[in-house]
């Protein structure tokens, strides 16, 4: 069944009178620097944004005159408005903003404008047009242009490695403060993003690209603020606490993605003679199968040391079975949580019988054509009956232990 990720007939009707697009500012104590931000982004989008528009200055928890600059700019600029949070946090401001704008298409900005404002249309336009469900710049891109320190550049290019190290993300560039979403897809995204500082734009990322939506990147002219008051070593640690969070929600199974993939996710475009999945089901099988091997071969060695060929066999097969059977459910075939586990356990165990009755089979036949055969020689027909194996336990896996419900 194809899925469309255009707002659903039966949500709350858009107002006429309703911006196309809302972009927020998110500042605390930027007394200084917000009017003139501020200025310039709405004479830029007055003669360049050819649709309706608003500005929207969300003061978090400042200290100093920001809010009286704020509600200035609101009183003299038709399209721009304010709001107050009693509590600092980036992600705490966006989250607030987006979740109460009446607008199509909701984006953010550094207070800074770092990012050249050319970049903005791109940036929404895919949005508008049903396209893509989030928009990113990116200072990473093939085609940006950015000026800043060494410090910085190394800083920006480490995490982003770490979170496709980490949490197998493919996006280019988490952190740069020009991003966009689309109002139906935040409604259903924000509220399983936690976090309330730096992280809440990775995680909202990380969290899209799990559930199947389409996230568009441009290219940015950027120039690096040399006053910016961004703690790095907290936001680091931060960031780094976010990391290891996700990943034991994604363990647990605890966030309903497979729920927002139905309702928002793209399914993978149909090839003619080959079931959906199928592809990315192999490379990954694939991936888990070599790992499998080698801790098997590894095993196998080390348990041979005090321990017959049989009684080694069994062992090594018997740990890694339980750990691939682990490792396909999750990767593989995208089972999470611990529904089932059990059960997809005792059937992986099935499945690894069959594995013994094939290498067992082939280390009997060995042994029945050579009495004494050399080591490099067992172990060849150990990958080679693995190997057959693996095929046999691929197939069992897909259409029997993980084969989806229907309905």
């Amino acid at each position: 069944m194809s899925l469309s990720t255009q707002p659903s007939p039966a949500a709350a009707p858009t107002r006429l009178d309703a911006p196309v697009l809302d972009v927020v500012v998110p500042v605390h104590n930027e007394e200084i620097d917000l009017e003139p931000c501020v200025r310039r982004l709405q004479a830029y989008l007055k003669s360049s944004f050819p649709y309706r528009f608003r500005i929207t200055i969300a003061d978090n928890a400042s200290t100093d005159s920001t809010a009286d600059v704020a509600r200035r700019l609101s009183a003299d600029l038709a399209e721009v408005q304010w709001v107050h949070l009693p509590e600092k946090g980036r992600g705490r401001a966006l989250k607030h903003v987006w979740t109460h704008s009446d607008a199509a298409v909701l984006a953010y900005m550094d207070v800074d404008l770092s990012t050249d404002l050319g970049a903005l249309l791109p940036l929404v336009a895919p949005l508008i047009s049903g396209h893509s469900d989030l928009a990113i710049g990116s200072r990473l891109a093939r085609g940006s242009r950015v000026v800043r320190g060494a410090k910085r550049e190394f800083i920006s290019r480490s995490y982003n490695l770490i979170l496709r190290g980490a949490l197998a993300a493919r996006f280019s560039d988490a952190q740069c403060g020009f991003k966009a979403i689309r109002s139906d897809v935040a409604a259903r995204l924000l509220p399983m993003v936690e976090d309330t500082g730096w992280f809440f734009d990775t995680e909202m990322l990380v969290l899209a690209e799990r559930a199947g939506l389409r996230i568009h990147e441009v290219p940015v002219d950027w120039i690096d603020d040399p006053d910016s008051r961004v703690d790095i070593v907290a936001t680091a640690v931060a960031d780094l606490k976010g990391i290891v969070r996700l990943l034991r929600a994604f363990g647990s199974g605890r966030l309903p993605l497979a729920a927002l993939r139905e309702q928002l996710g793209r399914n993978p475009l149909p090839v003619d003679g080959v079931p959906a999945g199928l592809t990315g089901q192999l490379l990954r099988f694939a991936f888990v199968g070599v790992a499998s091997t080698l801790a098997y071969l590894a095993l196998y060695a080390l348990l041979r040391l005090g321990a017959g060929p049989q009684w080694a066999n069994f062992i090594a097969l018997l740990v890694t079975a339980v750990a691939n059977t682990a490792a396909n459910r999750r990767l593989t075939f995208g089972v999470r949580g611990t529904d089932n586990a059990w059960r997809h356990q005792a059937q992986g165990l099935i499945v690894f019988g069959i594995g013994l009755a094939l290498t067992s089979g082939s280390l009997a036949l060995l042994d029945a054509l050579h009495s004494a055969p050399a080591k490099p020689v067992e172990l060849a027909v150990l990958v080679i009956a693995n190997l057959l194996a693996t095929a046999v336990r691929f197939l069992l896996l897909r259409i029997w232990v993980f084969r989806p419900a229907t309905a």
